[in-house]
């Protein structure tokens, strides 16, 4: 009498059971990156008050503990987003200023800046808040005079070359590159008109102004102090 074995269906070989989806483990580096990017883009649209630890590691998915095992906190995060974008806008203006023409030089640290903003928006508004932490590594006032440091020594071969007291060429520099920086963080909102446009009119402004410069400048109101 032959017996039928029933089989259960549900049952599959080892061989057949589903495999579950490794997942690829971080390098140290690698975590570090992606806490920077997340913390650079919450910093972005919160602030630095609106932004917490536990919003920030929920993102990364990992704990609380990994964030202040890399940075020691919020704050040590903050500082090394700031120090990487002041970097980051500080090359890009500096390594702008190729050309041999003054006029051009202007024209290529305006591009410079204005690149910036459309490029790396995010960090652009980081940079443009007063840091609220006193140990960050810069501020946007402290970044805009490194820059003009670099405009100083241009206009200072240039005030010379005219017979222009080339001492005053650090007052000129931090005036043409604030107000560069100014009209930078109005045009980050309103993104109008296209970049070039506002590029040549910062350069009309700054260049027209530059060439009708007097020697000695006097004052024409009552006030003289």
């Amino acid at each position: 009498m032959m017996v039928a074995v029933a089989t259960d269906s549900s049952s599959t070989s080892s061989n057949d059971k589903p495999r579950r989806a490794r997942r690829t483990r971080m390098t140290g580096a690698e975590r570090r990156e992606q806490l920077l990017e997340i913390g650079r883009t919450l910093f972005a649209e919160k602030g630095f008050e609106g932004t917490s630890v536990e919003e920030i590691a929920a993102k990364a998915g990992v704990s609380k503990p990994m964030v202040y095992e890399h940075f020691g906190g919020k704050e040590g995060l903050y500082a090394v987003v700031v120090d990487r974008e002041m970097r980051r806008l500080l090359d890009m203006v500096t390594g702008s200023l190729t050309a041999g023409h003054p006029r051009e030089l202007c024209e290529q640290a305006a591009f410079a800046l204005l690149d910036y903003i459309e490029e790396y928006t995010d960090g652009f508004r980081i940079l443009v808040r007063d840091s609220p932490i006193p140990q960050s590594t810069g501020s946007f006032a402290s970044l805009i005079s490194d820059i003009a440091t670099q405009v100083e020594d241009i206009l200072g071969r240039e005030f010379k070359s005219r017979g222009f007291d080339p001492k005053l060429a650090p007052l000129y520099a931090q005036a043409l590159v604030g107000m560069v920086a100014l009209t930078g963080q109005w045009w980050l909102d309103v993104r109008k008109p296209r970049k070039a446009e506002v590029a040549a009119h910062l350069v009309n402004l700054a260049w027209h102004g530059l060439d009708g410069l007097e020697q000695k400048p006097r004052l024409i109101g009552h006030r003289k102090n």
